[in-house]
């Protein structure tokens, strides 16, 4: 398991990179939640979401051990955050995404410099094929979660957050594959054990939730959920141990909470986030978080939304 030495470590090293996301409030939504909410506006971070701490941290890693040459598998902010680290850093990086990837993500992609390959639909078919790219070019893989460069780069939003508010009673984080809370656990669980970190799953992507009930790492069918970042199909062999070591609590929400909550954010807020962002603003409007009167932080993880996506969303489609 990562540390917090090697969070802190990670937020050094990418200083030049990833910047300090700013803290927003909505009076609006606190009444409507019942708590004190404050969105971690990760969507507003540099390629337009946190997955750039992270991938910063490992490419780092990478190039002081030589690599010349990165890729990645991705549906989209893992390998823009990989191809535009990489571009600053001057290294060629191939970007694996699949066939349905929302085409904002991918035109990001290549606006970094980032070479594209698409290739099936699943991340069982784009990781092979990331790899095998990899070994083609003598360069290195970067792995979306399980990772512990990775996830000390990720856990640096646990940092901030302290460092910013300090009196904070619940952090509420989405999970896809675990990399982004796992982090995030050890920031906060290893310096402030008294703050409750809540994860939050689509209802139709529920691996993590499964696998905390059965105590063992469980995966699901592929998912349709709109909360498209969150489409994994089990927790990573990496970040499940630290979900289960720290999580206080695990929350499902519905394809339409997800829907209301990015509609409000959008329209009362002035913010477009995706819709897995909105899964935790989502589980502190409809009744997820079993308390009230909690000054209580939802991370917003991303901000790159397809406007006919956005379209849809809006309309209810």
């Amino acid at each position: 398991m990562i540390t917090l030495q090697d969070i802190q470590a990670a937020k050094q090293s990418i200083a030049d990179i990833a910047c300090v996301t700013p803290m927003m409030q909505s009076e609006q939504l606190s009444r409507v939640c019942g708590n004190q909410v404050i969105l971690k506006a990760e969507h507003l971070q540099k390629t337009g979401s946190f997955k750039i701490r992270g991938a910063a941290n490992k490419v780092k890693q990478a190039a002081a051990e030589g690599a010349k040459y990165v890729t990645a598998a991705s549906s989209g902010n893992h390998g823009q955050a990989v191809a535009y680290t990489a571009n600053r850093l001057g290294i060629p990086a191939t970007i694996v995404v699949p066939e349905d990837a929302t085409l904002c993500k991918v035109n990001a992609i290549k606006a970094y410099n980032g070479k594209v390959e698409t290739c099936g639909t699943t991340s069982a078919e784009r990781i092979p094929r990331a790899r095998e790219i990899a070994l083609q070019e003598g360069g290195v893989y970067i792995p979306p979660y399980d990772d512990p460069f990775i996830i000390a780069g990720q856990g640096t939003i646990g940092l901030e957050i302290l460092e910013q508010l300090g009196d904070v009673d619940v952090v509420v984080v989405p999970i896809g594959g675990g990399g982004l809370v796992s982090g995030i656990l050890t920031a906060i669980k290893e310096s402030s054990p008294r703050i409750q970190v809540i994860g939050v799953e689509p209802a139709l992507a529920n691996d993590t939730y499964l696998s905390r009930q059965r105590g063992q790492i469980t995966s699901i069918p592929a998912s349709s959920t709109i909360a498209d970042g969150l489409r994994t199909s089990q927790p990573g062999d990496l970040t499940f141990p630290i979900v289960m070591k720290y999580i206080d609590d695990i929350v499902l929400v519905s394809e339409e909470e997800i829907r209301q909550a990015f509609c409000f954010v959008l329209e009362r807020m002035k913010q477009m986030i995706e819709p897995s962002s909105a899964t935790t603003v989502a589980a502190a409007m409809f009744g997820n978080l079993p308390f009230a009167g909690k000054r209580v932080v939802t991370v917003i993880s991303g901000g790159n939304v397809d406007l006919e996506q956005a379209a849809r969303m809006i309309s209810g489609e």
